[in-house]
This record gives C-alpha cells, structure tokens and sequence, in this order.
C-alpha cells in the first residue's frame, strides 16, 4: 500500500505496527528536514500519528502546548498535531490552521482518530472491512488490499456523469468512501463515528464599509501567503495571469525576502494560452518567471491521468494542471497557486446568471408568463451557433426552474433529460431512485436564507471545489512530488468573504467587485479586467481530430457496449454531432472517455 504512492512522497518512508494495527506513510520532506521522520508519536509513546499536509501555525501551537507542560522531541509541524490531540482530543482539528489528512492511533483507548482539513486540500479515503478500518490517500493505495472489492458505485457513476467527478463521500467503489472536508472519523472496536468540526456560515454578514472591507481582504490574503512561504526547500508559484494567481504571486513579491520564482504554461493553440497575460504580471512584480509551451499529447497523458485519478474524473484542466507541475518540479518542491479565489470572491460567470434568473423569476407572473415567456418562446428554434435569441430562450427556460435545478444545468455536462436519453433500459432502472439534486440541496437550504449568490457560493465550495478543483490539483501535483498550496482557502480569508454582503463580490454584472477594486495597486490593470478564462485544453478540438479514431475505438467498442450501460445508438448520434460541428459535446464526450478508460484499467 505504502510504495503504491511512492511519488507523493519519495524521500523517506516509516511504519508503526502494534497488536492489530499498522500505519505507513511515505514523506516529501518540507519542514524539519533532519528530525521530521513520520510516523510520529506523544510524549509517552501511546499515540501515533501519519500526517500528510502543512500546518502553518505549528510554531505558535507549539508554544501553548509547551506551555501546559507538553514536551516535544522534533521541531516538526506533526509533533503539534499529536500533542493537540493529546490535549483536546477529537476537537484538535479545530485548532489546526493549514491542510491536512492525519491518522492518530491511539494505544491506550485502542481508537484510530482520521481527519481532514475544513475545504478538503488533502485527500483521505477509507474502507470498512468486517469491523476492521483502511485508509489511505489514494485508491491505488488502499486497492493493494485483498479485501477490498473493486464493486462500482451506480449512484456514484450517475452522479459523476452530471458533474464529471464523483462527489463525496460517495466514491465508484461500493467498498470505498471519502471522508467528507471538515469532518473527522473515529473508530473503536469496529464502530465508526464520523463527525463534522467545521463550517462556513453565510448569515453572519458583517456591517463593513467598501474601503474597510477592501483593506481586511487584503491584509488576510497578505498574512494567508506570508505563512505558506515557510518552507525549508525551495518555493514558487503557479502563474496564469488571471486575478487570483496574479495577487497571490504580487504578495507573493512583497512578503519574500528573495526574488520569487513563477512558473506558466502555454499551448499551440493560441485561444487557449494566457502566457502574455502571466509574463505581463512577471514583469510588473520583478519574478524569476519560467514560461513553457506545451504541446498536449492526450493519447500520450491519459493513462497516467486515469492511474493516478484513480476512479471517473473528467475535467480536463487536469491536463495542464499535471504538465504546469511537472515542469515547475524541475525547479521546486512547492508551489503557491489561486485555487478558491472564485468560491470566495464570486467569480464565476454563473453567479451573475444565478443573479439574473433570480430577480426574473422574482417578477410578477402576468408579466413574466404571461406577456415575456410568451414572446420568448414564439421565437423559432435556433440549433446554430450561440446567439442571442437562442440565449434568451435558454434564459427563460432556465429561470422558471427552481434555484437548484438552475443551478445544476449550469454545472452539468450530462443533465437529467440527456441521461435518460442516454441509459440503456437496465442502467435508468438501477439508477431510478438517484437524484443528483439532492447532492445540491443540503446547501441550497443550510444557506440560512441568504441570497441567491451565496447559496451558490455555498454550494461550490462544499461540492465543486472540494470533489473537482481540489481533487484535481492535489492529484496532478501530487503525481511529481511537487505540493499546492492555496492561500485564498485560508479559513481565516473565507470566513470573512462570507461574511461581506453579496453586493461586495458580485455588482450587478461584475464578478469580484471588491477584489478586483483592491487589487489595482497590485496587479496590471489589463489582467483586472479581462475576461475569466478557464485553465483549458481544446479537447473539443481533438475530437474532431487527432483524437477521433481513438474516441470511436474506445467508446464504440465491443467491451465498451457490452457494459450495458448506454443505448450504443446515443453513444454514436453524441460523437457524430459533435466531429460534423452540429454540437459541442466537448465535455460529455470527456466524461464517457475517462469513464470508459477508468473501466478498463481499474475493472476488467
């Protein structure tokens, strides 16, 4: 299990065994270097711990437990960690600041203590078998073990093909789960306690002038990135261009005593490179700035994707998030980056329209049924290109769907409609009592009726950014022994973004209002105002080429059709729309490719 995920640590190994337990951790060395080795235990040797993440305030934790008299033999961040729990017990997490997936054996109450960090940075999976507990941090780990069958998850699969990752604590195998972000796990005697320690709470809204709350969000972001600069090996940062990597990378400038160094990537195809917009911001901080182009080889990097990835994942940002890393490895062990700038600040496109459907769906019924909606929908039908009148059909549409619904056809590659149309005859009726919905609404109702822009940003940093963004940087990174780090999920900087009212990170149309304001003296006002572009690859593009004879061969192949689960004759119409231009089914055709190739590797 231990050399199953050699690459996310390749310095060192270590062991604890005892009457019934063992533990394994492979280490990437960071902090405490000479006297860091894992696993790690309590002044009287009867807790052990195997921690895989950074914790930023260990310095000053350690001071308070000194200071109640506990003593400590390493000058390592895990030492904190087992002597909190020594000292607060299952509320120690609670104390952490920083990311992490730690397991604590407890000798004396004979307990396994797991927990995660509050967003979910650090990956952590376990299994039950027969009263006994397996864990691990990725599935090829944790599948090493005899027991453990490969069984698929249905639920898990209909899920991942709307949102193209399978969400927590579900995974695609019945005998694995995903400890949930923010919860903690407690097992003894073969009974399992899991427990959630954290949330973020939207009704709190603080009362907080513009300028005042500009001056906060930065001076939370400054510190957030001053302490992940602690590091006894070399650092730098993963640079875009767009707003999120480009403050942390200018702070970044301001807070290091030395030239920072950043790494960018570029591809062949113009539409899908930002590296002028990075260089741009290179310049204006002063950074030692590496720059590479990329010409993707899917066919070259999907096995390693789906080895890796381990279950159904299919956002293709994953490609260069692996090719940026793999590169930046060259250079450093760990890298800074923009993950979760959006959750916290509204950035994404989807929040306006969230906005937008609201206050449409807000207005009078005879006026927006009767008179609007009438109007909308007497307008021929457009299958052409995007336009406008397409678009406000669509709009319409969408707006008269509860805020759930809406919000789930905007992040879904395959919606409910298309998924019936798609699942053979078995596979509809295995699935039949499985509504994707209900991953969704938990969060919609716990928004505490708040607005309809933080329900949604509530949603995606419980959902979206823990079971795709995260999974998918933790992952690619991970694969090349290079470790992330992501100031903007501080929980400091969230809890105080949630707290700001709505109109200071979504104004009328403006995603990151306040951000955005605050950072002009910081960033060129040219990577401010262009628009969002997502960190992607042109796959659209691929399948109508290079990549064609290779999706037909996978998707239509014996094996493939013999799994029953898709009607062969959807499979074919989704490809031939998509190669002839009728249809853009760039991210459905993903979704069924890395399903497909997941089967292969990890099923048959």
């Amino acid at each position: 299990m231990n050399e199953a995920i050699r690459h996310r640590g390749p310095d060192d190994d270590g062991f604890y065994f005892s009457d019934g337990v063992g533990l394994a951790i492979r280490r990437l060395s960071i902090i405490d270097l000479k006297s860091g080795q894992q696993p790690i235990h309590n002044q009287d040797q009867t807790a052990w711990i195997v921690f895989n993440g950074e914790i930023y305030n260990y310095r000053e934790l350690r001071v308070q437990l000194e200071s109640l008299g506990h003593k400590f033999y390493t000058n390592s961040d895990t030492e904190a960690i087992v002597h909190a729990y020594d000292q607060y017990g299952t509320d120690c997490p609670k104390y952490l600041r920083g990311m992490f997936a730690f397991a604590i054996w407890d000798e004396q109450a004979k307990s396994l203590f797991l927990a995660r960090d509050r967003v979910g940075k650090k990956p952590l999976l376990y299994a039950e078998l027969n009263g006994e507990m397996v864990f691990g941090s990725e599935f090829t780990a944790l599948l090493q073990h005899p027991g453990i069958s490969r069984d698929v998850d249905f639920e898990a699969i209909h899920h991942y093909l709307s949102f193209i990752c399978v969400p927590a604590p579900l995974t695609a195998y019945r005998a694995i789960r995903r400890l949930e972000p923010g919860h903690y796990l407690l097992w003894r005697a073969g009974e399992i306690r899991t427990e959630r320690y954290w949330q973020l709470d939207f009704s709190k809204k603080t009362r907080i002038d513009e300028e005042e709350a500009g001056e906060r969000v930065v001076e939370l972001l400054r510190e957030s990135v001053r302490i992940r600069l602690m590091s006894e090996v070399p650092l730098g940062a993963f640079l875009s261009g767009g707003i999120d990597s480009s403050a942390v990378v200018a702070l970044m400038a301001q807070e290091s005593p030395e030239r920072i160094k950043t790494f960018s990537i570029g591809f062949d195809e113009q539409d899908f490179s930002e590296l002028h917009h990075a260089r741009r911001v290179a310049e204006h901080v002063g950074a030692d700035h590496h720059e590479f182009i990329v010409r993707p080889d899917a066919m070259e990097i999907l096995p390693t994707l789906v080895e890796h990835y381990g279950e159904p994942f299919a956002d293709s940002s994953a490609i260069p998030s692996y090719y940026v890393s793999k590169e930046t490895r060259a250079y450093v062990t760990v890298a800074l980056n923009g993950d979760g700038g959006d959750e916290c600040f509204a950035g994404y496109e989807r929040y306006a329209t969230m906005s937008l459907t609201q206050r449409y769906a807000n207005l009078p019924a005879a006026l927006r049924d009767g008179v609007i909606a009438k109007v909308v929908n007497a307008l021929p039908r457009f299958e052409a290109h995007p336009n406008p009148l397409r678009k406000a059909k669509r709009f319409v549409a969408v707006a008269s769907i509860p805020p759930v619904e809406r919000y789930l056809r905007w992040v879904s590659a395959f919606d409910d409609e298309m998924k019936q149309d798609l699942y053979s005859e078995s596979f509809r009726h295995e699935t039949a009592s499985f509504r994707t919905a209900s991953i969704l609404e938990p969060w919609f109702d716990q928004a505490n009726g708040a607005g309809i822009v933080d329900a949604s940003l509530l949603t995606d940093t419980m959902t979206y950014l823990p079971n795709d963004l995260l999974v998918k940087m933790d992952i690619a990174s991970m694969t090349v022994s290079l470790e992330a780090r992501s100031p903007f999920l501080d929980h400091h900087l969230m809890e105080f973004a949630a707290t700001l009212p709505e109109n200071l990170k979504l104004r009328r149309l403006t995603t990151k209002y306040l951000l955005k304001r605050v950072l002009r003296n910081l960033v060129p006002a040219e990577n401010l105002n262009r628009r969002k572009m997502g960190f992607g690859v042109p796959i659209g593009h691929w399948f109508r080429g290079v990549m064609q004879p290779f999706l037909r061969e996978t998707l239509l192949s014996e094996k493939a059709l013999a799994r029953g689960l898709f009607k062969p004759g959807m499979v074919l119409q989704i490809i031939n729309q998509h190669v002839e231009g009728r249809a853009d089914h760039s991210h459905r055709l993903w979704s069924l490719l890395m399903l497909e190739l997941w089967f292969q590797r990890f099923i048959d």
